[in-house]
């Protein structure tokens, strides 16, 4: 891919929210001459996307918090001149043009460029069912407000989809009043999350009396409801879809560029495509991954390649690093982040890992107010690299999950984290944070501690594996894992004798305890295993995958 001879005099940008008006704004700060044209097909431009779930709860007051620059500050500020209600339908690539059309006065006009900036987002998907199309999405203020005019005379709302968007879009009606039910088609919720890291989002669903269904689908939508796989009908004022988005490609397929095996534009480290005068950023733009490339719809993302688009067409240096699509969400009172890839999608692939769930305090627990967090962290066994981390609780979550995902991009090992310094008072943080804690587990595992996970329990009792229970008798007595054995740990070097030929799983509540107990045992020679995140963790993966698949979950 080469680099136009010239520096560009006229720059036409298709797309004016996150990457596209963060290219149009840094071109201005780079160039004062040039002139920088938007089309928007939209009603508004740089507006917060990321918050309309969150206005249509009420939880954010003003509809204007959402719009953060108006076609007239953007031209008093920075000059740029921007098109709304403005579709680009054709790109000319030899006459460097974009025709588009003014979607009110249905007027078409021919705009040139020296260079230009693809960044038209995507489009909520609609299934081939009966009735989606009359269905509601959430995507942009039109549908905001058309949603919102439809929830001030509803009681009732289905939301179709269990990611991101559908769990913001589940809590907000229901902070509006609305007796709300959630539908996921797969088993789980949060398809970014390992199933047993859903399950704390799936229990605070069930406090805060969503009706949540898994493994649940939706052959038809009507202004009563919405029908069910197995014939079940249910009855809501209003349906909205959350399956997904797809990136709005057309116009590049129809130009010719050339696409990656993952569905977007493909572009260079500086977010060129195959076209030298064309750059692609957002949602249709490809992004590097550790091995390979694939779609990451992140706002981040987007107007950090926004920014690095804008200075490669005005000749500066930069590249596009590998993306790990770290992302969070936020669930009545819950909060999950992920980065790097799943226990699932590494399976997959067939990489070897090393698993490690802990469940520490956000902060020093004689403190008032600590919560617990899950985290779970995947290891290259043989380089030590950290290929994906997950973290889930009340408090603290993104902290944790944006301290790996900066250790992944410098390229720390697992075993570096219990090395590095972190901040630390007992309301903020332990003297050992759980970041440095999932070092030291990494690094007792990488010197031959042994471990199993909560799913390989019952395969390996079936081999004869002996699971032996080192929690409190009172501990044990309020739930334990089926033909386990109860030796409390402070009881444990008596039973050695018994227990030698033995080959021995021991788990507590969250595997501590289990550790020290496995050294007592490995030390008197006998073979042994911890269980991986303890009792707490095996429940939490047997709930979200024994639940009933097509019932409510309560």
């Amino acid at each position: 891919m080469s680099t136009p001879d010239s520096s560009p005099q006229t720059i036409v940008i298709i797309g004016g929210v996150a990457g596209g008006m963060s290219a149009a704004t840094r071109l201005r700060r780079i160039n004062e001459t040039a002139s920088i044209i938007v089309l928007e097909r939209g009603g508004e431009v740089s507006f917060a996307n990321c918050g309309l779930p969150y206005h249509l709860g009420e939880v954010i007051p003003e509809r204007e918090s959402l719009v953060l620059q108006t076609p007239e500050q953007l031209k008093r500020r920075f000059n740029i001149d921007v098109h709304l209600r403005t579709e680009a339908t054709a790109i000319d690539r030899v006459a460097k043009t974009v025709r588009a059309i003014d979607l009110l006065t249905q007027e078409t006009h021919d705009f040139s460029y020296d260079a230009l900036v693809l960044s038209p987002g995507s489009t909520p998907v609609r299934p081939a069912i009966p009735g989606a199309e009359d269905a509601h999405v959430l995507w942009n203020l039109d549908d905001m407000d058309r949603l919102i005019a439809a929830a001030e005379t509803s009681s009732s709302a289905i939301v179709v989809g269990a990611g991101f968007l559908g769990l913001e879009l589940a809590e907000n009606l229901v902070h509006r009043g609305l007796s709300t039910t959630l539908l996921e088609a797969l088993p789980q919720v949060m398809a970014s999350l390992d199933v047993e890291m859903t399950w704390p989002l799936v229990e605070r669903a069930l406090l805060r009396e969503l009706d949540l269904r898994l493994s649940t689908s939706v052959t038809e939508i009507s202004a009563e409801g919405v029908t069910l796989s197995d014939g079940t009908r249910l009855s809501a004022d209003l349906v909205v879809m959350a399956v997904g988005a797809r990136p709005n490609t057309e116009l590049a397929l129809e130009s010719g560029l050339d696409m990656g095996d993952a569905g977007g534009i493909r572009v260079d480290d500086q977010q060129r495509t195959s076209d030298p005068f064309i750059w692609a950023v957002g949602d249709v733009a490809e992004k590097e991954r550790p091995d390979g490339y694939s779609l990451v719809p992140l706002a981040g993302l987007a107007n950090r390649h926004g920014r690095l688009a804008a200075d490669s067409i005005m000749g500066r240096k930069g590249q596009a690093v590998p993306a790990y699509g770290t992302s969070i969400v936020g669930f009545f009172g819950m909060a999950a982040a992920s980065t790097g890839y799943t226990e699932r999608v590494l399976a997959a692939k067939g990489r070897a890992m090393r698993i490690i769930h802990i469940h520490p305090f956000h902060h020093a627990g004689y403190y008032p107010g600590s919560r617990q967090l899950a985290m779970k962290l995947i290891v290259d066994p043989a380089s030590d690299l950290i290929l994906g981390a997950q973290v889930v609780g009340e408090e603290g979550v993104d902290k944790r999950v944006d301290v790996i995902a900066t250790a992944m991009s410098a390229g720390l090992t697992a075993t570096d984290l219990m090395d590095l310094e972190l901040s630390y008072a007992p309301q903020f943080a332990s003297a050992k944070d759980p970041v440095n804690m999932l070092g030291y587990v990494n690094d007792n595992r990488a010197l031959g501690a042994q471990s199993v996970q909560w799913h390989e329990v019952h395969h390996l009792l079936d081999e004869g594996w002996t699971l032996v229970d080192v929690r409190t008798t009172g501990e044990h007595s309020q739930g334990s894992i089926p033909r386990s054995r109860l030796i409390p740990l402070d009881e444990l070097r008596d039973y050695v004798e018994e227990l030698r030929g033995q080959r021995v799983i021991v788990t507590c509540r969250v595997g501590q305890r289990g550790h020290t107990a496995a050294s007592i045992l490995a030390h008197e020679g006998i073979e042994v295993a911890n269980l991986d995140g303890g009792y707490l963790t095996w429940q939490r993966g047997t709930a979200a995958t024994d639940q009933p698949q097509a019932a409510h979950v309560r």
